[in-house]
């Protein structure tokens, strides 16, 4: 099932957003493999698996790379796979004698993906980061908060999963692509930093054609705007508005009771006393009493969830937008494919679990997997 399926991926354990690209792989029917550290070297932590929910989908194998046998296990699983991906720091893979030049000659047709913070070049490409850091260095993070008040980081979605993960996805899948057409794999350089950049091209227009500018919280899309907003409720809790067209904000305006005549929409000047109004409006009712009001409407209003009511919301219900793996409740796989629907097909393996059978379903002989064994390659069983 899924429009990967065959595919055969090689991912190094790390953490963040190249198991996240895993992930994604693997939710579209590849057969990933992940070469986990032993329990207790380096990042081989101890800790259970069950709720590591990005790993859902894929079988695991220990191998500590550090050993000088690890390489010649490592050309052999290479010579088999359709994609390898990594989250080292850059040089890491290159001093262990698995870099890309050395698995290309192995492999010509193998798609090398590479995640890391700042890409694999440049002045800060050896510096540690984190998501906070790289969307720093972007103009995203100086853009995101409320007027007057200091930038807001939106967790670690957009560097981390936005920016790296699915652009490291994205760009294997199309590597992949191009493989079966030219016959040569290549390497993916994704980095963190640019991929955020990416995913903020469309507000580079509005600056240029002077469409908003750089003061935090006073544009449309920031909160500036006192119609594309979130608004307390009378029992404390939120809803969201985006009614940035001029039928949806009038929408909005009859809802609330309030006179279109009174708040003229584009008047900036006056934008002060229509945000104070609809939060007046706002808090007459609770967050579900509004559900009630904006029913049918097109004023693009939606109550604001926490983790666990999202799952429960009547809309994501119809559409089965999370289902439950190991019991642990978690977002679907997506997008939705009319003829290949993806699926998660395993839970997340503990250190070595489903190994040997994903060798022997890549094409390895019993006898190739006992010298694999023998050179470090460790497997392990389901508790």
């Amino acid at each position: 099932m899924g429009p990967l399926a065959g595919i055969k991926v090689l991912e190094f354990e790390s953490i963040g957003p190249a198991p996240f690209a895993g992930m994604l792989l693997a939710d579209m029917g590849a057969d990933v493999l992940v070469i986990d550290r032993p329990a207790g070297t380096d990042l081989g932590l101890k800790r259970e698996r069950w709720y590591d929910t990005m790993m859902r989908g894929k079988r695991s194998a220990t191998l500590d790379l550090k050993n000088t046998t690890s390489k010649e296990v490592i050309y052999s699983l290479a010579e088999k796979a359709d994609a390898l991906i990594e989250g080292m720091r850059p040089g890491v893979m290159e001093r262990l004698g698995i870099g890309p030049d050395e698995m290309l000659k192995i492999n010509p047709k193998l798609v090398y993906g590479r995640m890391t913070g700042w890409g694999q070049t440049g002045p800060l490409a050896s510096r540690a980061g984190h998501d906070i850091n790289y969307i720093a260095l972007t103009g995203i993070l100086n853009a995101i908060g409320r007027k007057g008040e200091a930038p807001l980081p939106p967790l670690n979605l957009v560097g981390d999963f936005g920016g790296g993960g699915m652009l490291l996805g994205f760009g294997v899948a199309c590597g992949l692509l191009e493989a079966t057409r030219s016959g040569k794999g290549q390497v993916i350089d994704a980095a963190m930093v640019e991929g955020a950049s990416l995913l903020a091209t469309m507000f580079h227009g509005f600056l240029n054609s002077n469409q908003m500018n750089e003061n935090r919280g006073s544009n449309i899309l920031d909160t500036g705007a006192p119609w594309y907003n979130v608004y307390e409720t009378k029992d404390g809790k939120h809803v969201s508005i985006g009614a940035i067209e001029a039928r949806f904000y009038k929408d909005l305006l009859t809802r609330l009771q309030l006179a279109e005549n009174d708040f003229p929409q584009h008047d900036r000047a006056k934008w002060p006393l229509q945000k104070a109004a609809i939060a007046t409006a706002f808090k007459a009712k609770t967050r579900d009493e509004w559900v009630k009001v904006f029913e049918g409407s097109d004023a693009c209003f939606a109550p604001v969830l926490s983790w666990s009511e999202a799952p429960r919301h009547p809309h994501n219900r119809a559409r089965s937008a999370y289902i439950s793996v190991k019991r642990v409740e978690q977002p679907a796989p997506a997008p939705r494919f009319s003829r290949t629907p993806p699926e998660v097909r395993l839970p997340p393996p503990e250190r070595g679990e489903g190994g040997a059978q994903a060798l022997a379903d890549w094409g390895f002989a019993a006898e190739q997997v006992k010298r694999l064994t023998s050179l470090g390659l460790g497997f392990g069983e389901k508790k």
